[in-house]
């Protein structure tokens, strides 16, 4: 039977906007207060996902969440109508109106963390939420985030959906950012390598000391339990903390792997070497692991240019090829660098680039867009087929975004009523065109 690894992308929302929310991430610090264009950056989403679908890459997409969040206001004591409440929160807490808007839920390397049917005990495709409880404005994402899983991978006999974690700093979860599958081809048993920034339960363990480390060895093994994950099918690997200093916030932005693959920065973990002989003495497969050094790119050109934060793809004739932001191309450390890599013989052929420039200057990459689902044909064919992307969808999608989409939006807007209104308007739709159920608070 064949197997392969589906990509799910998230949707970019009709708030998305530059508030710069993410202390630590220093794209989303350094742009705040910009004026974005949410329909350019839902394009562009869509764009590099229908790429993918045209190289015969199983795509599949995920549906953005209802932003502004009222209901959060309301939770945290703000009344009247809708109007009343985007009101007062801008005029009494402008922050909590700000991240009760973010359309942070377009990267869905943050949404879950998914183990194959090949790795658990119970033979089904395991998805936990990521609680995401280091950022406010992330932090009210996961129960909308559960809801939409159940609606795209809604089959109990082939998907087993967990609640996430509990919502405490010492379960600090940031999903798939800071998890990757290792494995000789998707259909074998593979190595889930769960990458944390701190043991939080320890105190004298080695963390960071400027910025957080947002995903903890806790969580990471809370996870592995609720996937139903041998011993020998996972490693657990500590980010290196001075490179969260310097604004790796996630494993993502300094490694990234597919099959058999390890592709990262020379400083991006801590016990590099044991941990690696552990891998390969777990995995049944010969393992690249391809460092990128620092005197070729600094940490400073891997985090400007999102070198790592690229998608790592296995093509249908076998290659594996980068897909990576026009930023690396426009660095000329990291773009000199992609021209040698394709020449030493790894498994890695090709570079591909997309404009993702939107998402990126809010501190997400091609890899931060997209959710990496390893399936087989018959898991496939049970999964929410109005998710999956082909030229129809494609069009369709493309078409409501320009009906429902503002091509400028700035921080102040945020508490436009109106915008409430076309937001729901557009996720109403949405529903309708993905088949989604009511996965909406707003919906009755």
């Amino acid at each position: 039977m064949k197997h392969f690894e589906a990509n799910f992308d998230g949707l970019v929302g009709p708030t998305h906007n530059y508030a710069g929310l993410s202390f630590g991430n220093v794209a989303s610090f350094s742009n705040a207060e910009s004026v974005s264009n949410p329909k350019a950056a839902a394009k562009q989403g869509l764009r590099k996902a229908k790429a993918l679908a045209d190289l015969g890459m199983t795509q599949g997409l995920l549906a953005p969440q209802e932003r502004p969040d009222v209901h959060t206001l309301r939770r945290i004591g703000f009344s009247g109508t809708d109007a009343e409440v985007l009101q007062k929160a801008a005029q009494d807490a402008p922050a909590l109106l700000q991240a009760c808007c973010s359309a942070s839920s377009m990267w869905t390397a943050n949404a879950a963390t998914v183990s194959p049917s090949a790795d658990t005990r119970d033979g089904k495709i395991h998805f936990t939420p990521a609680n995401l409880v280091d950022k406010l404005h992330r932090s009210i994402e996961p129960s909308t985030t559960g809801r939409i899983l159940q609606a795209t991978f809604a089959d109990p006999k082939f998907f087993h959906h967990h609640s996430h974690l509990p919502e405490h700093a010492s379960f600090g979860d940031e999903g798939a950012a800071n998890h990757t599958r290792l494995c000789a081809e998707y259909g074998h048993a593979g190595v889930e390598l769960f990458v944390y920034g701190q043991e939080a339960t320890n105190p004298s363990a080695l963390k960071p000391k400027n910025f957080p480390a947002r995903q903890t060895k806790e969580a990471s093994s809370a996870v592995a339990r609720l996937h139903q994950l041998d011993d020998e099918s996972c490693v657990f690997m500590q980010q290196n903390p001075d490179v969260i200093d310097q604004g790796v916030f996630h494993n993502d932005v300094i490694a990234v792997g597919n099959q058999n693959v390890l592709f990262y920065h020379e400083q991006a973990f801590l016990e590099t070497d044991t941990k690696f002989a552990e891998i390969q003495a777990k995995i049944n497969a010969e393992m690249h692991f391809i460092e990128v050094p620092t005197h070729k790119v600094s940490i400073q050109d891997a985090v400007a240019s999102y070198l790592f934060n690229t998608q790592v793809i296995t093509l249908p004739n076998g290659e594996m090829a980068i897909i990576a932001p026009t930023n690396c191309q426009e660095n000329q450390a990291v773009s000199r660098y992609l021209e040698e890599l394709v020449t030493l013989g790894t498994p890695i052929k090709q570079v591909k680039y997309f404009d993702v420039k939107q998402s990126m200057q809010n501190g997400g990459g091609p890899a931060c867009l997209r959710l990496r689902v390893a399936m087989n044909e018959i898991e496939k064919a049970a999964v929410n087929q109005n998710t999956l992307l082909d030229d129809a969808l494609f069009t369709r999608l493309n078409q409501w975004v320009d009906k429902h989409y503002r091509d400028r939006l700035t921080a102040k807007e945020l508490a436009d009523p109106q915008l409430l209104i076309e937001s729901r308007t557009a996720l109403d739709e949405l529903t309708q065109i993905m088949h989604l159920g009511s996965v909406y608070q707003f919906q009755r």
